[in-house]
This record gives structure tokens, C-alpha cells and sequence, in this order.
């Protein structure tokens, strides 16, 4: 469900009579219409009186291409409506339930509300703060390293774990890597079935012109760089990619920035898949959000290839923790997942 929805949030909706399910629906795609409206429709006139369990408070504002769900249940004589979570939108956020209680309807927010914020965790981090949700996929040896010394990388996860990246790309609204992950992959980051916009950080000179990233026939490539001289450009664009200048302060592409650009098209959500300097910076500047971690049972050793990468924490107060973290067994590989708990340490903005 909602894989084509971002960046709405994905809502299903069921309407109750009797002990009876009535109606049902959810939100299929960006633009269609509500599951609310969905589930309304199929239940027909027995909606009036019945009960409504949504996914997400009911909207209530006119600034979207659809109209709004609140008048719809209002209309259709709901008598009781469930939300397990309240819309975190600033022009919804309780509105809706008040409307509805101001209409006669007993309403009210809050059931199973932890597995929906998690369901939603894009929409709800996108809606507020115009950032997308950034989860920081790595595949990594035991030891973490993301190649061998010689630069091998192929395979370093088994196939479950790939097939659940494949799986992870479809839900992303872009994916993200660094040159240097192009160079040594040469990746075609493909997702069956979705296109999400891939994402290049870093020199665009290093990027080779036979790199599968620039096959730009069905997913489109945008290449974030500090800057780029015409001929690179000419031939980078030639193929169909976009290329965007975003220099920091410290001489290297703005991630923060890009990532706010991202939000601005209305990109909700990231699936960052390294390398380690990439990795280290979206950790370094708090822009990441979960990791997930697929981890094979191999060694490498070495001084080079860390997973995650750059300069490092000094002191272990500055350490950054997973919270509520998961660990699932992927035949025999291993994948880690869990929240970013950053430290209090200060980190510039935009």
C-alpha cells in the first residue's frame, strides 16, 4: 500500500456496521483519491450510522487537489470515527477531529498511533520541516568494511539482502550515493516496478561516461556537485541527467542543502546507499534518520574501505546511538535497523 502515494501520507480506511465491514479503501496514488472517500463510496448508504477506523486523521483544509475527507464522512452520516494517529500537517493537526465533533460526530485520535507514525514516518518528518526522511543503507563485512581492499564489492551481501534493497528502493522517493560508489560499483540502481530519482553526490569529472547510473531511460539521475566545467556538463546533460551546483563551506557538496532541494520537489523520502564519506557526513551534519545496516558474515581487514567513513568521533560522549533497534536474520546475513539517536553536539544550518 502507497508505494505511488509520497508525498501523502498512506491511509487505509474501513467503515464498520453491525460488526460488519461495509466499506474499505486507501489512498493508491499521489493526486487519486482518499481512502476515506474510498471506503465511503463502497459502503454506499449503510455508512450512515457506522463506525470509521482511519489511519490517519480525516483532512480538512482546501489546499491539495482533492477535496477534503471531512466534509465527505460529515456528509455520508458517520457516526463514530477512529484515527490512530493525528495529521502532523500544521493546517490539519486536530482540526479535522474537531470538525467532526463540531458536526455531531463522536471522534477521536490516538489508537495503534506508534505503528502508524511508523508507517508514516516520511510524510510526517517531509509536512514539517520540508526535509525528506533519510535512511542510511549500507551493506557491510562483519568487520565493515564495504569492499576489500582491492576495491571488490560484488557481492558482499547474499540475495535476500539484495532482494530486500530492491524492495527498499521502491518505496524511496530517491536514492542517493557518492561518485566514488558509481566508480566502484558502477550501479544501475535499479527498483522494478518505480523510478525513483537517483541521486549523485561529488565530482562529476570522476563519473565514467559508460557508467550504468547515466542510463537515464526510465529513472532519472540528478548529479549534485561543488562544480562542473562545460564539456563534463555538456555530456552529462547530453545523456538526460540533471546537474546541480550546491558548494559548502567546507569545500564539498551542501548534503543539507541538497536534501532541502529534494524536499522542495516533493521528494519525501531518501534511501541513502553510501559510501563511507557520504555516509559519515549525513551522520555528521544530523541528516539521517534510521539506518539500516545488512551485515554478511565475512571479514576483510585492512585499513581502508570503512563503511562509514571521514574523521571520526573524538570522544565517546559524541558516539551516535541506535535506538529501538531490530536485527533480522536474512539467511545468514544480517540486517541491523533502527533509530538515530544523535548526541547534543551543534551542527550548522542552512
Amino acid at each position: 500500500m502507497g508505494e505511488r502515494t509520497a508525498p501523502n501520507p498512506r491511509v487505509g480506511c474501513v467503515i464498520v456496521k453491525g460488526g460488519e465491514i461495509v466499506g474499505e479503501g486507501y489512498h493508491k496514488e499521489y493526486g487519486g483519491r482518499h481512502a476515506e472517500v474510498l471506503a465511503i463510496e463502497m459502503a454506499g448508504g449503510q455508512a450512515e450510522g457506522a463506525d470509521m477506523y482511519v489511519t490517519l486523521e480525516p483532512c480538512c483544509h482546501l489546499d491539495k487537489q482533492t477535496p477534503p475527507c471531512a466534509g465527505k464522512i460529515i456528509g455520508a452520516g458517520i457516526k463514530r470515527v477512529y484515527a490512530a494517529m493525528e495529521d502532523p500537517n500544521p493546517k490539519v493537526n486536530g482540526k479535522g477531529i474537531a470538525q467532526l465533533k463540531e458536526n455531531g460526530i463522536e471522534a477521536e485520535a490516538g489508537i495503534m498511533e506508534k505503528e502508524a507514525r511508523k508507517l508514516n514516518e516520511p510524510y510526517a518528518k517531509w509536512i514539517t520541516t520540508g526535509m525528506p526522511f533519510v535512511v542510511l543503507k549500507l551493506a557491510m563485512s562483519l568487520d565493515g568494511k564495504i569492499a576489500t581492499g582491492s576495491g571488490e564489492s560484488r557481492w558482499i551481501s547474499n540475495e535476500s539482502s539484495r532482494r530486500l534493497v530492491h524492495e527498499m528502493r521502491k518505496v524511496a522517493g530517491a536514492i542517493m550515493l557518492g561518485v566514488n560508489t558509481v566508480i566502484m560499483d558502477n550501479p544501475s540502481l535499479s527498483a522494478e516496478g518505480a523510478s525513483p530519482l537517483r541521486v549523485i553526490a561529488g565530482n562529476p569529472e570522476r563519473i565514467p561516461s559508460n557508467s550504468k547510473i547515466l542510463d537515464t531511460a526510465r529513472q532519472k539521475t540528478l548529479i549534485a556537485c561543488v562544480s562542473v566545467e562545460g564539456k563534463t556538463r555538456k555530456m552529462l546533460e547530453g545523456r538526460g541527467a540533471e546537474v546541480l551546483e550546491l558548494r559548502g563551506k567546507n569545500g564539498r557538496v551542501d548534503l543539507r542543502l541538497l536534501l532541502k532541494r529534494l524536499g522542495e520537489r516533493k521528494i519525501s523520502s531518501v534511501l541513502a546507499e553510501g559510501g563511507g564519506e557520504i555516509a559519515w557526513s549525513l551522520l555528521k551534519e544530523k541528516l539521517a534518520d534510521r539506518v539500516a545496516f545488512f551485515v554478511a558474515p565475512k571479514i576483510f581487514g585492512g585499513k581502508e574501505t570503512a563503511a562509514v567513513a571521514g574523521e571520526g568521533i573524538k570522544r565517546l560522549e559524541e558516539c551516535i546511538r541506535i535506538k529501538n533497534a531490530k536485527v533480522k536474520n536474512l539467511g545468514g546475513d544480517f540486517l541491523f535497523e533502527g533509530e538515530i539517536d544523535y548526541p547534543h553536539i551543534n551542527v550548522r544550518e542552512v
